[in-house]
């Protein structure tokens, strides 16, 4: 009795697994990846970067799925933008996992990667999901889950490639050599896939993150730097070292698309692309520029999605004969984490603050779906640990809507970006030191080219106002008319017509961050300024 019982059980399971048809789901997550893809070239009012990057792969899955024009991260920081991601929570419930130097993961938080794999998913990750130290990856299961059995060298494409070019290999080879890399390590994750389960895949490669090889822009892309002469955004010099470095950036994001390719055909030469949904975004805006990274403009917020949901949209492709849906809803990135559970029919803890996108996926309609969603809230508290005196953070908190985008600085005493500073051994701020420590002035911004230029042009008359606006200090409010001003470079907070605009902004903002349980408004907020810090869960 007590075998046929054991019989009928392990048949059992073996019935369940081979009757576990839930969807595959690869996730495409480059590092310092912002708002820079073809597919929204089109899109825009006026030309700029998107019209000179190419980026074939995203394209397909925005013309086979949604493309998001709305999204957002919470947190332009990678660890507090991941911690809300994991956790579908905005950043700041997310205790020492709000900040990037000397981040701890509560493991009281509920991951969803960790809640997929209970429930059957075989998940795995190769390169980056979460970094502070050597428990970057501990939302994942630590290093469990990592497959990167062929190596990590695509993380520094351009270097690399130019290595290998210097060598005497070919520049098709080099590329070709990095992308194999990519597929070895998913065929890896593959191989170790238990009797067919449903996958989910973490691609997270930090090749779009600096340092990237200077001129890698043209010598791997053909993306000349004068095709960007006109088509940056207002607050960036137009001149030829940011253009190149700007250029350099979207090869990075041409690499990484193009190993998205390499997955997808892979994932078709199994059979299995019509039952994997495919998400593509990243982290926040570009490194080692001014208003980029770690600022609460667009420049350091917006960033792409497209979501490849193969069930429905190939259904309304079909008998619209039209292409991917374009969805204006506003879409936070920590929804991304509810979206995943509900995929894989898992319940989504009732903690998360994210709201699921399926029901926009789902939908056969484009533009505005949800009218809820007209809005996303963002924020920082510290980057890098020594970048103001006393390893103080600087707290801000942003409320973006169609129109308006409303920041509040809590302390506009504090250096937005750092503190102004001077080479220990007394040398002076050049070129080099500038290029390569980012600690060295403002330590919120990277080191890289355009930062330099900024700072070395600093007292120029070309120069200053990019400087100011870049490093200055920064008044309590700040408020951008987005029809009047997209690149949000005049603040009218103070100007007569919108003090009305502006106490409703701030009354929302700070209502919904109470209802959230941040501390920054709940009289805590000195709990992100002690170092190390604790936040209890969901208070």
């Amino acid at each position: 009795m007590k075998k046929c019982i054991l019989f009928l059980l392990a048949s059992f399971l073996y019935l369940a697994a081979l009757a576990d048809e839930r969807p595959n789901i690869l996730f495409a997550f480059a590092d310092d990846w912002g708002h820079y893809a073809s597919a929204y070239s089109r899109l825009e009012n006026k030309v700029g970067p998107n019209s000179v990057v190419k980026t074939p792969q995203f394209d397909r899955i925005a013309n086979e799925g949604v493309l998001f024009t709305n999204a957002f991260v919470n947190s332009p920081s990678c660890t507090p933008c991941r911690s809300s991601l994991l956790s579908g929570q905005y950043f700041f419930r997310t205790g020492q996992g709000a900040i990037l130097q000397g981040a701890v993961w509560n493991d009281s938080i509920p991951s969803f990667p960790l809640l997929l794999r209970d429930s059957g998913y075989h998940i795995g990750q190769t390169y980056k999901v979460w970094s502070p130290g050597s428990v970057r990856d501990a939302p994942f299961g630590a290093r469990k889950y990592e497959y990167e059995t062929a190596g990590s060298r695509f993380n520094q494409f351009s270097q690399n490639a130019t290595k290998m070019m210097g060598e005497g290999v070919s520049l098709m080879e080099a590329k070709r050599t990095l992308y194999e890399e990519v597929l070895g390590n998913f065929e890896s994750f593959v191989e170790a896939r238990p009797d067919d389960a449903p996958f989910y895949y973490w691609f997270g490669p930090t090749n779009v993150h600096r340092k990237w090889i200077r001129g890698s822009g043209k010598a791997l892309w053909g993306l000349d730097p004068d095709n960007l002469k006109g088509k940056l955004p207002p607050f960036l010099p137009d001149v030829h070292d940011v253009r190149e470095d700007f250029a350099d950036y979207l090869g990075e994001v041409m690499a990484f698309d193009a190993a998205l390719g390499v997955l997808l055909d892979r994932i078709a030469q199994m059979g299995e692309l019509d039952n994997t949904i495919v998400v593509v975004s990243g982290d926040h805006g570009i490194p080692g520029f001014t208003n980029a990274k770690t600022n609460l403009y667009d420049f350091g917020t917006h960033v792409s999605l497209a979501i490849r949901w193969p069930e429905s949209e190939r259904e309304r492709r079909e008998a619209s004969g039209s292409g991917g849906r374009i969805v204006t809803d506003f879409v936070n990135l920590m929804d991304l984490a509810p979206t995943f559970l509900e995929m894989g029919g898992v319940s989504v803890p009732e903690v998360m603050t994210g709201r699921s996108l399926v029901g926009l996926l789902k939908s056969t309609r484009e533009g505005r779906i949800d009218p809820s969603r007209d809005f996303v809230v963002t924020g920082r508290e510290r980057h890098v640990w020594n970048a103001r005196d006393g390893n103080l953070p600087y707290p801000h908190r942003a409320l973006r809507t169609d129109d308006f985008l409303y920041i509040r600085n809590f302390k506009p005493d504090r250096w937005p970006q750092g503190n102004p500073g001077e080479p220990e051994n007394g040398d002076v701020l050049d070129a080099p030191t500038l290029m390569n420590n980012t600690f060295v002035t403002f330590g919120d911004v990277d080191a890289g080219p355009t930062k330099a230029w900024v700072i070395l042009n600093g007292e120029t008359e070309y120069g200053r106002p990019f400087y100011d606006f870049a490093f200055g200090k920064r008044p309590g409010e700040e408020l951008y008319d987005l029809h009047a001003d997209p690149d949000q470079v005049v603040n009218v907070a103070t100007q007569p017509g919108y003090g009305q605009v502006r106490a409703e902004l701030r009354t929302r903002l700070l209502r919904l961050l109470r209802e959230n349980g941040d501390p920054r408004v709940l009289g805590d907020g000195a709990t992100f300024d002690r170092m190390p810090y604790t936040v209890e869960f969901g208070k």
